[in-house]
């Protein structure tokens, strides 16, 4: 019976293997990771993009799309079968139908499997004939990738950290308050350290809706099935008077809790699923964050660097191991919302982007890994016009805005034609803009009426795909 056992083992190993050998070499997989800070515009990204592969009217700077490689599109069974499946379906529907509205947001990791059927050029795809490329989407909150921050720091240096960041942040007054009426050298009492726990989730939160980026443990704001277990029940603590907790204390669980953080949930992220990706988004709200001020574009700027550190492995000896040599090959940095700017302001978006994550990439070691900053809309909300004020024409948008659904036209501003105007001043640590007012609206996406063949509207969605898949698809 052993013996069986063994040989059945053995026998399911060889065939899983094998069924790898073959689809590597015979249908070869794209794992493409999807990733951004909160409200970047994950969910709407996937969608359309997955919307636009299947229906590629609108891909004409897609290459593999408006020359014909691509014979056909889609949906298959994801191969993680323990992963929740991306709802992209549910999504679909959200925007585009009668009622459009925006889906709901990346809250944990999912997958989905699109299938494409490809025309090899030349002499051997004519004689072969068209052969098929899985696309592997895996969708997963951008917070997770900050927690690699984490791995460098003990408790007491994290705790230092987020202390002095947030000293002067109104989001963290209650938190700051509590922590004040707390002895951490105390014997642990679990509903203290619950309460100081959500207390802290609650800055966070906070934090994130005012603009800043640097909201973590990701996990805080989305937990997932981990909402109320003791991995997520710990808080930063000012240092120890003698150096370290008492055994039993508050304050030396809180320490073990962060541990355990670490090695229990950010590890097996890395380990599981980070590790086989091998091409990657990553979106930005930037206009969020210049309406927001000086200090959430600073944040911003830190977060991406943060964010940078895990696409070059070599800083932490641990990850270096798990990757074992792999890396990811493409990276796109994508401003999302252009649709919220008139056309004539893409440029200038595209630049602050490219300069907001040029020092990252500079000091990153991407081991000949390609990278590309641009601005896109996923789904376009807004038409374009030109209004006259006080004599001079304003280029502006229009659309729904939310909650009301009221037409709107909106004049954001200008962006400057050099981003150090607004980096510089952020380093600084400016508190407001002295030379401009950006404004932002929230519009709600706009009722489509789709042309058989065509997918949602978008501004350089085909140039996003354009880069990350198609060298794999030519």
């Amino acid at each position: 019976m052993v013996l069986g056992r063994i040989a059945d083992g053995v026998t399911r190993g060889v065939e899983t293997v094998s069924g790898s050998v073959s689809e590597a070499l015979f249908e070869p997989v794209i794992r493409l990771g999807v990733t951004g800070l909160a409200r970047a515009g994950k969910t709407v990204f996937i969608t359309s993009l997955v919307a636009n592969l299947m229906d590629r009217g609108r891909m004409p700077g897609f290459h593999a799309a408006s020359s014909g490689a691509i014979r056909g599109a889609y949906l298959r069974p994801q191969p993680d079968d323990t992963l929740p499946r991306f709802d992209y379906e549910g999504h679909l529907a959200a925007m585009t139908g009668p009622e459009p509205h925006w889906p709901e947001s990346t809250r944990a990791i999912s997958e989905l499997r699109l299938s494409l059927k490809v025309q090899p050029r030349g002499l051997l795809g004519a004689v072969s004939g068209p052969r098929t490329v899985h696309l592997d989407i895996v969708d997963y909150p951008g917070e997770w990738l900050l927690d690699l921050g984490l791995m460098d720091l003990n408790f007491a240096d994290w705790s230092a950290q987020v202390l002095d960041r947030i000293a002067s942040r109104p989001q963290a007054a209650e938190f700051r308050s509590m922590l004040a009426e707390v002895d951490p050298a105390l014997p642990l009492d679990e509903p203290v350290a619950k309460r100081l726990a959500e207390t802290f989730a609650a800055y966070l939160d906070a934090a994130r809706r005012a603009g800043f980026s640097d909201c973590g443990p990701g996990r805080f704001l989305l937990p997932g099935d981990l909402a109320g277990s003791p991995v997520l029940t710990f808080a930063p603590l000012p240092p120890p008077p003698g150096g370290d907790w008492p055994r039993g204390s508050l304050g030396r669980e809180c320490a073990r809790r962060f541990e355990a953080y670490k090695s229990r949930v950010v590890k097996p992220f890395f380990r599981d699923h980070f590790s086989r990706i091998d091409r990657q988004v990553v979106l930005v709200d930037l206009l969020g964050a210049i309406h927001s001020g000086p200090q959430a574009v600073e944040d911003l700027r830190r977060a991406m660097t943060d964010i940078l550190g895990a696409f070059r492995p070599g800083r932490n000896a641990w990850l270096s191991r798990l990757l074992l040599g792999t890396r990811v090959d493409r990276i796109l940095f994508a401003a999302t919302k252009a649709d919220h700017l008139h056309h004539s302001q893409h440029a200038r978006l595209t630049e602050i982007m490219t300069a907001l994550v040029r020092d990252a990439r500079d000091r990153a070691d991407f081991a000949g890994a390609k990278t590309l900053a641009l601005s896109l809309a996923s789904l376009r909300a807004t038409v374009e016009e030109t209004r006259q004020h006080d004599g001079r024409d304003l280029p502006m948008v229009r659309g729904r805005v939310m909650p009301t659904g009221a037409q709107a036209a909106l004049w954001p501003g200008d962006l400057p034609d050099d981003p150090a105007r607004l980096l510089v001043p952020a380093r600084d640590g400016a508190e407001r803009w002295l030379d401009g007012d950006y404004r932002i609206m929230n519009f709600a996406p706009a009722a489509q009426s789709l042309r058989p063949g065509d997918g949602p509207p978008h501004i350089r969605l085909d140039r996003a795909a354009d880069f990350l898949l198609g060298n794999r698809l030519t």
